[in-house]
């Protein structure tokens, strides 16, 4: 399952997501690719697009990775993580058994 959390209220200033969805083979899997690209697109135009020098860690093992904005982010780059956050929620809700969303203040 794919887990994901986002922190600091809304819009969020960060967010953590993990793990492998499950719902189809390696390769095969359409919820985890698309999980995959959302944050892909998100990290790009915050980072570099924005030049927001949000800090990005990546884990391999477990797979992971976590973004934070800094205080004087661009209002642009808080937008771009409500839109994955709202895009999340709903395939979240689309797909229950692979994908969970958290939400902290």
């Amino acid at each position: 399952m794919i887990r994901a959390e986002f922190f600091g209220g809304t819009p969020p200033k960060g967010f953590r997501i993990s793990g492998h969805s499950g719902s189809a083979p390696a390769g095969e899997d359409l919820v985890c690719a698309a999980v995959t690209s959302a944050v892909r697109l998100t990290e790009a135009h915050v980072n570099d697009v924005l030049s927001s020098g949000a800090a990005v860690s990546v884990e391999p093992v477990p797979a992971a990775i976590s973004l934070t904005l800094p205080e004087r982010a661009p209002e642009g780059a808080f937008q771009a993580l409500e839109a994955l956050r709202l895009y999340l929620r709903e395939l979240s809700r689309e797909n229950p058994k692979y994908l969970t969303l958290r939400e902290h203040d």
